[in-house]
């Protein structure tokens, strides 16, 4: 497995992480365990969760996903540095507003910790941008973490190119490390948040990047065609709209270069994703392990000029 250097946090990951969104949702416990069983068996390294997965399906009140997590951690028996565990804070957890205010951080981890069944966390994200709270104030509440050896690293989520730069003026000017990986939405339906600005700041700067929605939802898998395919899925009101004329060529594209290379559309578009030069690895869940197998091909899956280019001139 030839792993990558997460930008300057001295984190290495494998090209493809575990999206732990789906642990409590979509996937039990026991598939939950057998998914992380197979993924981490297979040189795999780094899962993505947050502390409110998986807080809408009916009856979760957030934080399921880092129970599963773990208990996984712990029945397993793997040893903690073959495991990148990827989490977050900020996101309502019932405070009643994205909250990156220090005092919150400073429960939360506790909460995070205690639930993930370790005694620290390797990537600790701010998960939104909270207006509210001072960059200052968030980035003194990481590196006290990072002091206390309670977190290895730190980054953010959904900052865009604007808020990154404001958040690496206010550390310089504090005197305070500054955000090191940076998890944006990205894929090859949705482009114009990442790349441009963010994507030449992350790449100027060396953060690491690690793309969510990286398959806008199951949409790029090729299983929704029609508005038809979505109805009763889980995730089917949330792929509704990929399904116009841009959508239509990105898929077209995708089976001509399936065609090609005999790989699945989702196989190809986590390759895209890890053949930008602005990202370290996409983040893609599974619910069953065949859907997994696929997706590990990713990692070792090449697309050649012609064929990045034609995907790229898809989704432009």
């Amino acid at each position: 497995m030839q792993f990558r250097a997460l930008g300057k946090t001295g984190l290495s990951i494998a090209p493809l992480v575990f999206g732990g969104n789906v642990f409590g949702w979509t996937a039990d416990e026991k598939t939950s365990f057998d998914l992380l069983d197979a993924f981490t068996g297979a040189g795999f390294n780094a899962i993505d969760t947050a502390d409110v997965y998986s807080r809408w399906a009916p009856g979760n009140q957030g934080g399921e996903s880092e129970t599963i997590i773990g208990k996984w951690l712990k029945r397993s028996g793997i040893a903690r540095d073959r495991v990148v565990v990827i989490t977050k804070v900020g996101s309502d957890m019932g405070q009643g507003r994205r909250d990156l205010r220090r005092r919150w951080i400073v429960e939360a981890v506790e909460n995070s910790l205690k639930r993930l069944q370790t005694d620290h966390i390797d990537l600790y994200l701010s998960h939104w941008p909270d207006p509210q709270t001072p960059y200052e104030e968030t980035l003194e509440a990481h590196a006290g973490l990072v002091k206390a050896g309670k977190v290895r690293a730190f980054g953010a989520s959904n900052l865009d190119a604007g808020q990154l730069q404001a958040s690496f003026e206010a550390a310089d000017k504090a005197g305070l490390p500054r955000y090191g990986a940076l998890q944006p939405e990205y894929n090859l339906y949705d482009r114009t948040g990442f790349e441009g600005a963010l994507a030449d700041l992350c790449r100027k700067e060396d953060l690491g990047v690690i793309t969510y929605y990286s398959l806008a939802s199951g949409f790029l898998t090729g299983k929704y065609r029609t508005k038809a395919d979505t109805e009763g899925k889980a995730r089917g009101e949330g792929v509704v709209r990929y399904l116009d004329d841009k959508g239509l060529r990105i898929l077209a594209a995708l089976d001509k270069v399936a065609a090609e290379t005999g790989a699945t559309p989702a196989e190809i578009a986590l390759a895209w994703l890890m053949a930008k030069p602005a990202v370290t690895a996409p983040i893609a869940s599974a619910t069953s392990l065949g859907q997994l197998a696929s997706l590990m091909k990713a990692a070792a899956l090449t697309l050649s000029a012609e064929q990045m280019a034609a995907l790229d001139t898809a989704g432009a």
